[in-house]
């Protein structure tokens, strides 16, 4: 099991917050532990379920508009 702490920062646009929400509601959760932040998201999971997340947070955000992104991978509990 991993832990991504993943922050995503849309660039260029007036619409950075439907964005994201666009993106977090394109997760596909199944055993995906989602936990939403008010600076970041918290992704839990397999190593698959995680990496999978994290490509379709991005993908979602940059069909709409440029974006950063930064990731904090942890496989420590806790």
């Amino acid at each position: 099991m991993i832990t991504a702490e993943v922050a995503l920062y849309p660039q260029k646009t007036t619409n950075a917050g439907q964005i994201i929400n666009d993106s977090l509601n394109s997760l596909d959760k199944g055993n995906l532990q989602v936990n939403v932040g008010s600076m970041s998201t918290r992704l839990q999971g397999s190593e698959e379920e995680v990496w999978d997340g994290i490509k379709s947070l991005f993908d979602q955000a940059r069909g709409r508009s440029e974006v950063n992104m930064v990731v904090t991978i942890s496989n420590c509990a806790g």
